[in-house]
């Protein structure tokens, strides 16, 4: 199963941002700003998490109705 090229561009960006979040983190004077650069980075986080469990589900689905057909 080939990987989606919209899913690549949605990953590396979930993944900037999630960097973003880091350095928000790392240089906040206040605590709202850090929570908010580390609530960032965590939904980046899950987000990928979220994308990559997605391709192997599809990956599994086609090859369980790949398997269907030949039995």
């Amino acid at each position: 199963m080939e990987i989606e090229a919209g899913d690549i561009v949605v990953g590396v960006m979930m993944a900037l941002l999630g960097l973003l979040g880091l350095i928000l983190g790392a240089g906040a004077a206040d605590d709202a700003m850090y929570v908010f650069g580390l609530s960032l980075f965590a939904f980046a986080c899950l987000f990928v998490l979220g994308q990559i469990r997605r391709h192997y589900d599809r990956a599994d689905a086609a090859r369980a109705q790949g398997e269907s057909r030949h039995v």
